[in-house]
């Protein structure tokens, strides 16, 4: 019901940019449409490649293993895991989203989901070099300093607090 809630939504705000920009003239809607299918044939053998892992992984990993390890009962280990393997996944939010969904589906606890996706947000290590050649390593020290502490933090709040609720 989510992916349907979603994508109506997201098919809402692509018909009112398409209003808009057709709007101003000039074929900008179509630029727009033009600009949007070439983002979208970049990312597609990424996202092909991910879901073909993503369905993969729950055949050759078991389920009890999933379970024991960053299940729900995992408590601490779950979590620094999510951390970590959040804090190292590649691809961004939507490539991490749907490794959290394979992860979840195969069993990984809701605390572990939590401090995956919050890892990949905040401590993107994957992003590192960037943003140093950017911003120099100094702001990124603090940036990464500051965010450290706080994806296991939510994933623990997450289980204590909607475990229950999300299943």
């Amino acid at each position: 019901m989510g992916m349907i809630i979603s994508t109506a939504l997201m098919a809402v705000a692509a018909a009112i940019v398409l209003v808009l920009g057709y709007g101003r003239g000039h074929g900008e809607h179509l630029l727009g449409v033009k600009n949007g299918m070439g983002v979208f044939l970049q990312v597609l053998p990424l996202l092909a490649l991910t879901f073909i892992v993503i369905g993969t992984l729950p055949i050759l990993i078991p389920r009890e293993w999933v379970v024991k390890w960053i299940g729900t009962e995992s408590g601490a280990r779950g979590l620094l895991a999510g951390t970590v393997a959040g804090g190292l996944a590649p691809g961004g939010p939507l490539i991490q989203s749907i490794i959290a969904a394979g992860l979840f589906k195969s069993g990984a606890g809701l605390g572990t989901i939590v401090a995956f996706l919050t890892a990949g947000m905040l401590w993107g290590l994957a992003l590192l070099p960037v943003e140093a050649g950017v911003l120099g390593w100094k702001i990124v020290a603090a940036r990464f300093a500051c965010s450290f502490f706080f994806p296991p933090i939510a994933g623990w709040l997450a289980q204590t607090l909607f475990s229950g609720w999300i299943k």
